[in-house]
C-alpha cells in the first residue's frame, strides 16, 4: 500500500500538497506533476517542470533555476540513494530531465523533486529486467483533451503496471470546439452522439508557445498526471504531436505551409514534446530539417519490446491517403513507412532476439481490414501499414523467419481490436506469423466504428472489435504467453466514470 505522498487516483484523492508547497507569491510550480520513462535495467529518466502559470507560458521568470531531486527505495521517502541539484532554464521551458543511473534491475525507486520550500508529489518508477518471469505492461494512445475525461488513466494507475507503452496522439493540435453532444450521421441511415465535454486553449497550434500550453493543458489532468506518477513510460509521437496526417516533410495541408515551415513548426512541436516526455535526448535542427530520436528497444522479462516511429522517415501516404483502393504508387517495392536505417535496426534485432516474445509497439495498425466485401477490390486505411504493402511483406518475412511470438502493440485507430497475422494479410490458410493487440483509445471517438462493424465477415483474422468504448490495454506477459485485459470506459464524458473488463484473451488460444 502506497504512503498519501504517492499520487494515486485510483484512491480518488487530490494532488497530495505539503504545507510549505507554495513558493514566489503563492503559486505552485509543480503543477504538471512529475514523470519518468525510457527505463532501462540500472537508469531511468525523471521529469518534472516547473509552472507556476502553465497555460501562459509557464510563469517562470527567465533565467535559470535550481531544481533539488531526492530518490529513495521507499515511498515514505525515508531510505534516500540520491539527492542531487540539478540547473534548469527557460530555454528547455524549466523543464527537468533528471537521469537517475547506478539503479539495480527489476527494482522500484521512488522519487520528488523540491523548488525553494515547494515539495513536488512523489513519483514512483521501476527499472526494467531482462530476467524477470512476468512484465505488466498498459498500453495507451490517442487522448483527445475535448472529447472525453481521462477515466481510463485512473483505472490504469490503480493497475499499477511495470511501464506504460504511449504509441502516440498525446496532444491534439486543433482549435477548440463547440460544447454539447451532437447526432452525427456514421452512415447507412445511422446516427450516433457525439460529445465535446472540454476546450482546447487555443487556435490550431502552430508555434512552441502555442504548443507548450497545450501540452500544459493536457499535462494539467489530475488522472494523466497518476499514470505519469504511478510508472515509468515510453512513448512515441503519431501524427497530432505535429499535424494531422502528416509524413516526414509533408504537412497535411502543404498548400498552406511551404517545407521549410512546416520544418520551423516540426521542430516546435518536437521540442515541447520533449520538453514534457520522460525523454533523455532533445530534438535537433540541422541542415533544414527537424528531427527526435524515439524508436529503441526495452527488454522487460519475457517480452522484448521495440518502439518504433512511423511519422518522422515515411514516405507520404499514397493514392491522396484517407481509405480506398491500391494505387500504383502504393504498390512501389521502395516506399517505406520506417525508412532504411530503423527498419535495418528492426530486422537485425528481431533476428538476433532470443526473448520468448518480441513485441513490436507501433502508431499504426499493422493488420489489414478490408471496408468493402470481396469480390470487390478492398479499401484500405492507407495511413496505417496498409498504405505500405512492400514495407509490410518486408516485416513479414522477417517475423516468418523463426522469430518467436511476435505480437504488435499498436493504437491510432480508436478502436480496440485483436487479429492474427498471416503471411499473406487476407488469406487466413497462409503462414500465420503473430498477433495484433489494440486497447481502444483513451478519450478520442470512433465516428467509423461502424464502417468496421458492417464488414466483419470479411476480416476474419479480426477476433475481437470495439470502436464504441474508450478504454487501454493491460497486457501481462510470461514465459509462454501473452494475457491481454482489454478495459473499457463506461462514459467518457465523466472522469469518476466505472472501467471495467470487456474481455480477456491469450494469445496461445488465438
Amino acid at each position: 500500500m502506497f504512503s498519501r505522498r504517492l499520487f494515486l487516483a485510483s484512491t480518488g484523492a487530490a494532488l497530495w500538497v505539503p504545507k510549505m508547497a507554495y513558493a514566489e507569491g503563492g503559486k505552485a510550480h509543480f503543477t504538471l506533476g512529475v514523470a519518468s520513462g525510457s527505463p532501462t535495467p540500472s537508469s531511468v529518466i525523471l521529469w518534472t517542470r516547473l509552472a507556476p502559470d502553465p497555460l501562459n507560458g509557464g510563469g517562470m521568470p527567465p533565467g535559470t533555476a535550481d531544481v533539488r531531486v531526492r530518490v529513495c527505495t521507499d515511498d515514505a521517502m525515508r531510505n534516500p540513494i540520491r539527492d542531487e541539484i540539478v540547473r534548469t532554464s527557460d530555454a528547455d521551458a524549466h523543464s527537468i530531465h533528471y537521469k537517475l543511473t547506478g539503479l539495480k534491475p527489476g527494482r522500484e525507486y521512488f522519487y520528488q523533486f523540491y523548488y525553494g520550500d515547494e515539495e513536488s508529489p512523489v513519483g514512483r518508477t521501476r527499472t526494467t529486467d531482462p530476467n524477470a518471469p512476468e512484465a505488466k505492461v498498459a498500453l495507451a494512445y490517442c487522448q483527445h483533451y475535448e472529447t472525453g475525461h481521462y477515466a481510463a488513466y485512473r483505472d490504469l494507475a490503480s493497475w499499477v503496471p511495470d511501464c506504460v507503452i504511449h504509441t502516440g496522439d498525446y496532444i491534439y493540435e486543433g482549435g477548440i470546439s463547440a460544447f454539447g453532444a451532437k447526432m452525427r450521421d456514421v452512415g447507412g441511415g445511422e446516427r450516433r452522439m457525439f460529445e465535446i465535454v472540454r476546450q482546447h486553449n487555443s487556435n490550431e497550434i502552430v508555434t512552441l508557445w502555442d504548443y507548450r500550453n497545450r501540452y500544459a493543458l493536457y499535462r494539467a489532468d489530475p488522472h494523466l498526471q497518476a499514470a505519469h506518477a504511478i510508472a515509468p513510460w515510453i512513448v512515441a509521437m503519431d501524427d497530432h504531436e505535429v499535424d494531422n496526417n502528416w509524413a516526414a516533410g509533408t504537412p497535411q495541408d502543404p498548400e498552406k505551409q511551404t517545407p521549410l515551415e512546416f520544418e520551423i513548426r516540426k521542430y516546435a512541436a518536437f521540442k515541447a514534446y520533449y520538453e514534457h516526455m520522460p525523454i533523455e535526448a532533445p530534438p535537433a535542427f540541422n541542415k533544414m530539417k527537424a528531427t527526435l530520436q524515439l524508436y529503441g528497444k526495452y527488454h522487460l522479462g519475457p517480452a522484448l519490446i521495440h518502439l518504433l516511429d512511423t511519422r518522422q522517415f515515411r514516405d507520404d501516404q499514397p493514392c491522396g491517403d484517407n481509405r480506398k483502393p491500391y494505387c500504383e504508387e502504393a504498390l512501389d517495392p521502395k516506399r517505406t513507412i520506417m525508412g532504411a536505417e530503423q527498419e535495418a535496426w528492426l530486422t537485425r534485432s528481431l533476428k538476433t532476439s532470443s526473448a520468448p516474445f518480441n513485441v513490436i509497439a507501433t502508431q499504426v495498425w499493422f493488420t489489414s481490414y478490408r471496408y468493402t466485401e470481396a469480390p470487390e477490390a478492398a479499401e484500405t486505411n492507407l495511413d496505417s501499414w496498409d498504405g505500405y504493402p512492400s514495407a509490410r511483406d518486408r516485416l513479414s518475412a522477417t517475423l516468418a523467419d523463426g522469430v518467436s511470438n511476435p505480437i504488435f502493440l499498436t493504437g491510432d485507430w480508436h478502436t480496440a481490436m485483436a487479429s492474427t497475422l498471416h503471411e499473406d494479410q487476407f488469406d487466413p490458410n497462409s503462414r500465420r506469423i503473430g498477433h495484433e493487440l489494440v486497447g481502444s483509445s483513451i478519450s478520442s471517438y470512433c465516428p467509423w466504428a461502424r464502417d468496421m462493424e458492417i464488414v466483419r465477415d470479411a476480416n476474419p483474422h479480426v477476433s475481437y472489435l470495439n470502436g464504441n468504448k474508450r478504454g487501454y490495454l493491460r497486457t501481462t506477459f510470461s514465459k509462454d504467453n501473452c494475457s491481454a485485459e482489454f478495459r473499457v470506459v463506461e462514459d467518457s464524458g465523466r472522469a469518476d466514470s466505472p472501467v471495467t473488463t470487456d474481455i480477456e484473451m491469450r494469445t496461445k488460444d488465438m
